[in-house]
């Protein structure tokens, strides 16, 4: 494989929406390089992309895949994104470590809700950003309104590079406005034919010429010095300028494309080569302590690990980029962010599941390797001259949105789930594992509904785990709403020493700033901040001895106990203060267990004297979607108990605000999801607790005691 430089390096993320066509885009980039003899396609499952055999199944993209193209003596990776936000966690990664983003527009729909996601992540990093509106043979093909879709959403950076003639089944013409070229493609694709551009369309193309030399000489004043004088750019200037901009965020090159026909593929990687910022160009790498990473061919080797996979007879895979230096086979480095180190024994160029070996990657490069002792993703490895403070900052992903509980169906496998899961966490971190104690539940949280599904079929398919999803607990939490009191005597005799203790207290409903209480002395105060939020206020109000001291400790310690398991629902209790002002003791057989006992069963009496009220968490749930839509997704939110508190809209969809009860939101996000045919775009975040309406509670109520009766809780 021929050697390429940094300076001959481009690392292009591409990103979009589903169905926009990017893993056939891939085939085509590689077909036009010569790199493979016949392109694949999605319907035969072939494609050198989505190789899995789970994406095969489903017919679109779940991983992101690492890939090469070769093209006018420049190398470009290519990292080809799935255009579903369940699997946001492979496109965040993939951005990370691009140079620039190739955001694929499908000429059907424009701009789509899924962009909106992944653009959030673009602009994040600051990538440089081509677009390329796809699918213009298509029969529903609509340039125009997806270029006005573009610039509203994107803003007036997008800049037309080219426009198509003849969309629709018909299309085989491209305008390109930095050549004042047309480009005709046979019927079915292949090299172009340049050609005049057609007399009629004379005006047009030079208007837009026009805007695309002002466009360009915006940001460099040199270059607008020289536009005031000639009145216009030449080719080169025009790149130059058009460079600056994609660099600044300021430019948006857009070009026409039909991947499934060919047809446009050869001018797009040539701007890639030319135009399109690379890995020096960009300005240093960001460190934690806002400290800089410089962009060194010639230093110290420096790599980040941006992925991870597990391949059935393989084994693990390490993706990295290297960030500074140079790296050979061979080298050994430290793990800057976890400690010890690795040995690089191979290293490869990756094509799908094709794996390329090569001796060494330069700066700039992106490669992966095999069989890595402990690192994994996010972390960062580098040779010993690497100053240990520059580590690059790692990836930010974001939290999780759906939940289910998890189970292996055979028990003996509990031990090789968990293992199995930690492993898949590893390399996903979007899929978060929880050992719930409270909920008594392994409770598995994932962007969508669908990242959980391919997580189970990754589990019964590749780990041979057979495992069952049950419905994941609610968290409620268990309170007062008015003051009891309660007393309690525990008396136990067996021959011998016996058990002797009797509690008088009074519980009430805990707020900041209340009242102390009155009709006791308070000789002490102890505040317990309660680990699961809230609460707990502890008044020692005994006189004369009634009670020793020494007692009031274990009367406390039964009070949490019994708010470890609330009386209502078995949940935990929060946001009480008791008093305990009276009470009776044996100066044989009082002692700690005895009061403890006592503590306990008088505070479980008050509480169900005290009007108790169950809690449930909150979240605000946040819905993106376009105005046709609103009506059917409000409806939909209200049926699942939501309170809608707000409506705005951003970038041409509609926002819609509500708090809505954790024990609806993983029905809700499938039922969105279904209603708006993928489009609606959802989070979640945990707002707070309030009370469950009286209906649930006694329902909630009756099936606790159920358990409690059985012995099954």
């Amino acid at each position: 494989m021929k050697a390429y430089d940094e300076k001959h390096i481009k690392n292009i993320a591409l990103i979009g929406a589903a169905k926009s066509g990017k893993t056939t885009l891939c085939e085509t980039m590689l077909f036009e390089a010569g790199l493979i003899p016949k392109r694949g396609s999605i319907e035969e499952g072939n494609t050198i992309s989505d190789y899995h055999e789970i994406e095969q199944e489903r017919g679109n993209s779940v991983y992101a895949t690492c890939l090469h193209t070769e093209w006018r003596d420049y190398k470009i990776n290519i990292l080809d994104t799935p255009g579903l936000d369940d699997f946001i966690g492979e496109v965040i990664s993939s951005i990370r470590v691009c140079d620039s983003a190739l955001m694929v527009l499908n000429a059907q729909h424009g701009v789509e809700v899924g962009t909106e996601l992944i653009w959030d992540y673009v602009d994040q990093y600051g990538k440089p950003t081509i677009l390329a509106v796809n699918q213009l043979d298509s029969e529903n093909s609509n340039f125009n309104q997806a270029l006005e879709q573009a610039k509203s959403f994107f803003g007036p950076a997008v800049t037309v590079m080219q426009y198509p003639l003849d969309q629709g089944p018909g299309f085989r013409r491209i305008i390109d406005l930095l050549k004042m070229t047309m480009y005709q493609f046979p019927q079915e694709g292949g090299k172009p034919e340049k050609l005049p551009i057609p007399e009629e369309e004379q005006a047009k193309a030079t208007a837009l010429h026009n805007d695309l030399v002002e466009k360009a000489a915006e940001h460099d004043d040199q270059l607008m010095e020289l536009y005031f004088e000639k009145g216009t750019l030449d080719e080169e200037e025009l790149r130059s300028g058009l460079h600056k901009g994609m660099l600044n965020h300021q430019v948006f090159p857009l070009f026409c494309l039909s991947a499934r026909k060919n047809m446009g593929s050869g001018r797009l990687m040539g701007f890639i080569d030319h135009v399109a910022p690379g890995f020096l160009d960009l300005p240093p790498e960001k460190g934690v302590d806002g400290k800089e990473l410089p962009r060194d061919p010639r230093g110290p080797a420096c790599l980040f690990l941006f992925k991870t996979l597990q391949e059935p007879h393989i084994g693990k895979i390490s993706f990295f980029k290297v960030l500074s230096g140079e790296i050979h086979a061979g080298m050994e480095l430290q793990n800057q962010t976890a400690g010890g180190t690795e040995r690089l024994n191979q290293l490869f160029i990756v094509d799908g599941k094709n794996r390329n070996p090569v001796n060494q990657l330069k700066a700039g490069d992106i490669g992966c390797t095999l069989k890595m002792k402990t690192a994994g993703s996010n972390q960062t490895l580098t040779d010993r001259n690497f100053p240990p403070n520059l580590v690059p900052e790692s990836i930010h992903f974001p939290p999780p949105r759906v939940r289910t509980a998890i189970v292996a169906r055979n028990k003996a496998d509990d031990e090789k789930l968990g293992e199995v899961l930690a492993e898949i966490h590893s390399e996903d971190p979007t899929l978060v594992v929880e050992y719930n104690r409270e909920l008594r539940q392994v409770i598995l949280h994932g962007q969508g509904e669908l990242h959980l599904l391919v997580t189970r079929w990754r589990l019964e398919h590749v780990y041979k785990l057979q495992v069952d999803f049950q419905a994941a607990k609610i968290p409620y939490r268990e309170t007062i709403q008015k003051p009891s009191t309660a007393t309690y005597r525990h008396k136990k005799q067996s021959g011998g020493a016996g058990q002797f203790g009797e509690v008088y207290l009074k519980i009430e409903p805990y707020f900041e700033g209340m009242p102390q209480v009155k009709e006791f002395p308070v000789r002490d105060t102890e505040v317990v901040e309660l680990a699961w939020g809230g609460k707990l206020v502890f008044n020692n109000c005994i006189v004369g001895g009634a009670i020793d001291n020494r007692f009031l400790p274990s009367i406390l310690k039964g009070v949490m106990e019994k708010m470890h398991e609330g009386p209502l629902t078995g949940s935990y209790v929060r946001d009480v203060r008791v008093s305990v002002y009276d009470g009776k003791m044996h100066p044989v057989d009082s002692n700690d267990i005895s009061f403890k006992i006592a503590g306990m069963m008088a505070f479980r009496e008050a509480f169900h004297q005290a009007a108790p009220q169950l809690l449930e968490p909150v979240y605000e749930v946040e819905v993106s979607a376009p105005d046709r839509m609103i009506g059917d997704i409000m409806s939909e939110l209200q049926s699942h108990r939501s309170i809608i508190i707000g409506v705005d809209s951003h970038k041409g969809y509609q926002v819609i605000r509500a708090n809505t009860p954790q024990a609806e939101t993983d029905r809700l996000y499938s039922a969105l999801r279904n209603i708006s045919q993928g489009k609606a775009r959802v989070k979640a975040t945990f707002s707070g607790y309030t009370p469950v309406p009286p209906e649930l509670q006694k329902k909630l109520s009756e099936e606790y005691r159920k358990t409690e009766s059985n012995g099954v809780h």
